[in-house]
């Protein structure tokens, strides 16, 4: 009786994969030096090893485990290619703009003077205008996406709620510049009918093109979450005598509350860093404005697209580092606020 006895399955030594990246890695140097473009020695560093571990995987370990191999080696270089560019972004805006942004006078001083010699000139009054615009927009945009949500998921029914939804969709994709026109051509309208007088640029306008955009995020969102609570927990208050409008207040807001939350402050760092509508509704100015009905409004994103165009790259570059700190700082914001009110036992 004959015994047959499996032969070892051949493997690539350990050191294989910290070989193969060293070795594509100076094959990215070499094609980025010779073509003098950071993007080719990406490219080629990610062909070069994504080559070289298929042709030895194929080649020393067969077909199955070659095929494992090749695959894992895609999905690294796919997660690769989309990482690169986005450290490479932070980096530069990092390194471009924390020294403008650390100096004395940044989150201070003002424009006005800019073009004389050795004035001190910043971004305060850019900053006070981004807060006051996004607070306004904010405030608007939060209660009337929350109960639309509300009446979409817990009232709604028939024509009104599939047009509402509709209308909802069609905002969520609107262009920025859309919502920046029309609030341009609104507010000027009712400034004239209210006071007498069309000021066709003022932070306010800013603020309500903002809610434009803010409001179907805030909707969709807060739609979502109130969706994930269990039909269970709201059957169980009505069966405690528990009215509907009580039942929603104070079991299904409650408790999708950490995911409505984070999904408030993920929407405003996702309209802090519109540009487009507030150059038509809010316009420029050289000094701080603290009443958002009247004159223009200075903002972070037309700060630095305007120090761009007028050759100031430092000062750009400063109030870019400064919008990308805020939008982490948000985002960070929202994960903790999801954590910290997370239902017990989801955390």
């Amino acid at each position: 009786m004959s015994v047959m006895v499996a032969t070892p399955q051949k493997q690539l030594p350990a050191w294989f994969t910290a070989a193969v990246l060293a070795a594509s890695a100076v094959l990215g140097v070499l094609g980025a030096r010779i073509f003098h473009a950071g993007v080719v020695g990406v490219v080629v560093f990610l062909a070069a090893y994504t080559l070289i571990v298929a042709a030895a995987g194929f080649g020393v370990e067969g077909r199955r485990y070659g095929t494992d191999r090749f695959m894992t080696s895609m999905i690294v270089g796919a997660f690769v290619a989309a990482v690169i560019p986005l450290l490479s972004l932070l980096w530069t805006v990092l390194v471009q703009g924390w020294s403008r942004m650390s100096a004395s006078g940044f989150f201070t001083a003002t424009t006005f003077g800019q073009s004389m010699a050795n004035s001190v000139t910043g971004a305060g009054h850019a900053v006070v205008g981004t807060l006051l615009i996004t607070g306004v927009a904010a405030l608007i945009s939060v209660p009337l996406g929350v109960l639309t949500a509300v009446y979409l998921v817990e009232y709604g029914k028939g024509k009104l709620k599939r047009v509402i939804t509709f209308m909802v969709d069609i905002m969520t994709g609107i262009p920025s510049i859309v919502a920046g026109l029309f609030a341009a051509a609104m507010i000027p309208m009712i400034n004239q009918a209210l006071f007498g007088q069309a000021q066709f640029k003022n932070g306010f306008a800013g603020a309500i093109a903002l809610v434009v955009l803010m409001t179907p995020i805030v909707v969709r969102n807060t739609e979502e979450m109130l969706r994930l609570v269990p039909n269970e927990l709201r059957e169980a208050s009505y069966a405690l005598g528990v009215t509907k409008a009580a039942t929603i207040i104070r079991v299904v807001l409650r408790t999708a509350v950490s995911g409505i939350i984070s999904g408030i402050f993920i929407a405003i760092a996702r309209i802090i860093g519109e540009s487009a509508p507030l150059m038509i509704t809010a316009g420029t100015t050289d000094f701080y404005n603290y009443n958002i009905f009247q004159n223009q409004m200075y903002t972070l994103p037309v700060y630095v697209y305007n120090q761009y165009v007028s050759g100031n790259s430092a000062e750009a570059w400063a109030g870019a580092l400064l919008l990308i700190l805020v939008v982490v700082l948000l985002n960070l914001l929202a994960r903790w606020i999801a954590k910290r009110f997370a239902p017990k036992g989801e955390k």
